[in-house]
């Protein structure tokens, strides 16, 4: 009989990076939906109500350089960001790295909800877009199944509670 010692290093390995996932996924999702509405709003102005519509307009292939776009505008603000962390300004570099976070999502949103009619025109992309939304689907519904979620869904309905309470007295 073999004995495995990774097998047994890898099975409480793998409920933590399921965690990390399910929460880096629950944060791009709390801030998907709001931040596109947000470029929505500034898209208003003329200048890029024309850019969204011409981003609207292009073929498949082009839809997909568009939302590959802000990835690689925001990587040289990512190195930067640790660089920072690097040369012993961790605190700024943090911040940039957020700031680049909430940017990138924000624009990948909006992009997305423009090109993702041409998107699914690629018959890869739709497959690979409906593995992905299964498996985020799965992965969060496991989070929402899970003892930690339950028990901080429970302890934020009495801290509402509580503020409630207090705000009234």
């Amino acid at each position: 009989m073999k004995f495995l010692p990774l097998r047994f290093l890898w099975l409480p390995l793998r409920g933590v990076i399921r965690l990390l996932l399910a929460l880096l996924i629950l944060f791009e999702e709390w801030g998907w939906e709001p931040l596109a509405r947000q470029l929505a709003r500034l898209a208003q102005w003329p200048p890029l109500r024309r850019l969204e519509a011409a981003i609207g307009r292009l073929p498949a292939y082009g839809a997909l350089a568009v939302l590959l776009l802000p990835a690689l505008a925001l990587l040289p603000v990512k190195i930067g960001a640790l660089w920072l962390i690097g040369s012993g300004r961790a605190g700024l570099g943090l911040i940039l790295i957020v700031l680049a976070k909430l940017l990138g999502t924000a624009v990948l949103a909006r992009l997305f909800s423009l090109t993702r009619p041409a998107l699914m025109q690629l018959a890869w992309f739709a497959r690979g877009y409906q593995r992905w939304s299964l498996w985020k689907a799965g992965l969060l519904g496991w989070l929402h199944a899970s003892w930690v979620w339950r028990q901080a869904r429970a302890m934020r309905r009495l801290l509402r509670l509580q503020w409630r309470r207090f705000r009234q007295a």
